[in-house]
């Protein structure tokens, strides 16, 4: 709640100023009709009536809340803010965002513009580029919304640029390198996704980059010439893999919760001799922790918390005297707490978090000291950076599969020989089979399982997944009642899925699939491994496997793979009709974009998060389930050990841009027909359906929105905005486009439904008269 006095204050004092002014030899008469016009569209009463002749403008003291500042008769720096924070005073319905610029254009000669909470909302107009004069723009903590405008781009002269706090979406623009003199990025807490442009390393005089609290993903660009870099702030965000190149005159580097997946570059963090603050929790950077950090000459703050960091540590390892805060908590790190960290030798001032580790020191709640052993070697070693040359690459392939997966090898090898061995007619009795498959099981729960289980934690829409596992027979029988006929949901030449629940009352999905011997325990290790790996928000993701040897066939084995159940249907059903089980009920056309990017960013995963990636899917919208809060999860994917001459396509770690090639834009073909179903509301059965309809899509989409209208179904045409319609039947087509080198990305489809959704939700809010600003739809 407002302050009524701070706020009331705040306003009187700034009423007071614009009424008790006159056009003075001090200041041009536009720019006084502008700083007028500017007191009416922020709905700033008239309280004072009485104007003081004598007051002088330009010379007018600086306040907090208000301070103009002017050289010769121009006006130069305009300061507005909330006062201390407080909730800034409503704005008239009738507000204008548009109008506002307009006339603070009128200032021509204006280097400083802050209008800090205020409550300013709308997209930030392009007038915005008539500023050419301005330095410094600092528009925080207020409600604009929309794409950043390239009319900002004009400010050549740009310094410090600060959009924090507010509501901008879409990507960071490329052109952010134009701003030859920028100092200060600051885009903390907005609706901003993709990546952070590689042009960014071309803004030499850049001191601060913070782009906390966004949707961004992917590599963060090389920044090591970025001399002058102090902070970079980019935590709660989704970047990674790999620990970011910094120059070491760096300050302050937060990486807190993202996707980083590497080891951490001790040897290039002991050159940071500046370097204050580190906060690399919440990721999982793996590999020994080097405790040279905590002697570095400036450091003051360290949190590695939340990670998978081994080694020991010593007692005698010396700290930085001006250490304050440091947090170790939840790693796999072993040994003694350094006596500098130690309560009794701490200085009242230092904060000292380590619970969570296998430290001596039993405080804070550690683990036995087997769990950091079995965990650490439990944790897959990352392949190091690719070289250009392909021998290079291979090698690191080769390295990171023995160490990552040579303990499984050997358990795999074993019952590739135990199968070897019955084709031989050495018959085995049935209570040593049962030996060797939990023997098996066991082993898989260690090593490979425990991988899944860090992958699961990295993957950045992996929450929620019970943690993947080997599972007995036994337990899987009684799931299914004994793989009773009647629990049978699926089947195929050589497989059946059964429905289930296991003890715990998970639901699950059981496919049992025979697999011959042919494949070699290398190549059945890797798909086991891919498989664990493959979980997603968006996808209906295996959380366990069993194996056993066939009875009836001395050369073939079984392997069980365990999937989450979902009941709630398929996106057909709920868009012909069938919503959850309940006839008549449809998705809505907000409910179906969200559905689609779902899909997107499940098929995203598939392809880019893994290596190698999950091509040629063979998608369809029955293939698309719900899960019980209605969001979309693909269960149709191109998994390993599913046909006996099928497998899973994917490309060798080495080739460039794979993602460039015809398998993946298959799969975009498969989600433009997804999108054809969403669009026309009903079964597309054949491909002679899929054909007829793009055509009918494609001449309606070159006229107006009543012909687009004309096509989809019935059920929503009242709900789309023609701009989101327009954009998802263009992104339809290109998908649907005969050459396949003429279909997006998947990241282009992702990034284009996503703008769909935000063209249709002002469009929604209007609709209904809401004056606000708009609101993301939750995806």
């Amino acid at each position: 709640m407002a302050n009524p006095v701070s706020t009331h204050t705040y306003l009187l004092l700034l009423s007071t100023f614009l009424h008790s002014v006159h056009p003075s030899h001090q200041i041009q008469p536009s720019q006084f009709n502008a700083l007028r016009e500017i007191q009416q569209f922020l709905n700033y009463p008239s309280l004072i009536s009485i104007f003081n002749n004598t007051w002088d403008f330009c010379n007018l003291e600086p306040s907090p809340l208000f301070t103009v500042i002017c050289y010769e008769d121009n006006v130069t720096q305009l300061h507005i803010t909330a006062n201390n924070g407080d909730f800034p005073p409503s704005l008239p319905q009738n507000f204008s965002i548009d109008a506002l610029f307009s006339s603070i254009s009128s200032l021509q000669n204006l280097k400083v513009l802050s209008l800090v909470s205020i409550g300013l909302w709308g997209p930030l107009p392009a007038t915005i580029g008539k500023l050419s004069s301005m330095e410094i723009l600092n528009l925080s903590s207020n409600y604009i919304n929309g794409f950043i405008p390239l009319e900002l781009s004009y400010l050549k002269n740009l310094e410090t640029l600060v959009l924090d706090h507010n509501e901008f979406t879409g990507q960071i623009p490329s052109w952010i390198s134009s701003f030859n003199d920028l100092a200060v990025l600051g885009l903390r807490n907005n609706s901003l996704f993709g990546p952070l442009p590689i042009s960014v390393s071309r803004l030499e005089n850049l001191r601060v980059l913070a782009m906390a609290d966004n949707h961004l993903y992917g590599e963060v660009p090389n920044l090591q010439n970025l001399t002058n870099l102090q902070v970079l702030d980019l935590k709660n965000n989704k970047f990674g893999p790999d620990f970011p190149v910094l120059n070491p005159n760096v300050v302050t580097v937060e990486l807190r919760n993202n996707s980083f997946q590497s080891s951490v570059p001790y040897e290039a963090l002991t050159s940071y001799l500046q370097l204050q603050k580190l906060d690399i929790s919440i990721n999982t950077f793996i590999g020994p922790f080097s405790s040279s950090l905590f002697a570095l000459p400036s450091i003051e703050y360290i949190d590695i918390s939340d990670n998978k960091l081994t080694g020991k540590l010593l007692h005698n390892t010396t700290c930085n005297e001006h250490l304050v805060f440091v947090n170790l908590s939840s790693n796999l790190l072993t040994g003694d707490l350094p006596e500098c960290l130690q309560q009794q030798n701490n200085s009242e001032k230092r904060v000292v978090s380590y619970g969570g580790n296998c430290f001596s020191k039993e405080e804070q709640d550690q683990h036995p000291s087997n769990f950091c052993h079995n965990e650490a070697l439990a944790v897959k070693v990352m392949p190091q950076k690719l070289e250009h040359e392909e021998g290079k690459a291979m090698g690191v392939v080769g390295s990171s599969l023995v160490t990552g997966i040579g303990g499984l090898t050997v358990i795999v090898g074993l019952s590739y020989w135990v199968f070897h061995r019955r084709k031989k007619g050495a018959a085995m009795k049935g209570a040593s089979t049962r030996l060797i498959i939990e023997k098996l099981s066991t082993v898989n729960t260690v090593k490979l399982l425990s991988d899944a289980r860090y992958i699961s934690e990295t993957m950045k829409m992996g929450a929620n997944l019970p943690t993947y596992r080997a599972f007995a027979l036994e337990e899987l029988r009684e799931a299914t009642d004994n793989f009773t006929h009647s629990t049978i949901i699926g089947e195929g030449s050589l497989s059946q899925i059964y429905r289930g629940k296991l003890a715990d009352g998970t639901a699950i999905a059981v496919r049992c699939l025979k697999m011959r011997r042919k494949h070699s325990p290398p190549t059945l290790t890797q798909h086991i491994e891919t498989i664990s790996k493959l979980r997603h928000k968006h996808l209906a993701s295996c959380i366990g496997h069993c194996f056993e040897c066939c009875p009836d066939d001395s050369s073939v084995g079984i392997i069980y793979l365990v999937f989450e159940y979902l009941s709630n249907g398929t996106l057909r059903s709920s868009i012909s009709g069938n919503f959850a089980g309940v006839a008549g009920q449809r998705l809505n056309w907000a409910q179906r974009i969200a559905g689609a990017i779902g899909i997107a960013k499940g098929i995203q995963f598939l392809h880019t998060g893994m290596i190698p990636g999950v091509f040629s899917n063979n998608l369809k919208i029955t293939d698309v389930l719900l899960d019980p809060n209605f969001h979309v999860k693909i269960c149709g994917y191109n998994l390993p050990l599913l046909a006996e001459n099928g497998g899973m396509k994917f490309y060798h770690i080495t080739l460039k841009n794979c993602r460039a090639n015809e398998e993946e834009k298959d799969d975009i073909h498969d989600f433009g027909v997804i999108l054809l179903e969403i669009l026309v509301g009903r079964p597309i059965i054949s491909q002679n359906d899929v054909m007829v309809v793009k055509d009918i899509l494609q001449v309606s989409n070159k006229m107006d929105d009543t012909a687009r209208r004309s096509i989809v179904d019935p059920t929503i045409i009242k709900e789309c905005s023609p701009e989101s319609l327009k954009t998802v039947m263009e992104i339809c087509l290109r998908c649907l486009s005969n050459e396949w080198t003429d279909r997006p990305s998947i990241d282009d489809v992702l990034w284009t439904l996503q703008f769909a959704a935000q063209l249709q939700d002002p469009w929604r809010l209007d609709s209904h008269h809401v004056h606000q600003q708009s609101v993301s739809l939750p995806l």
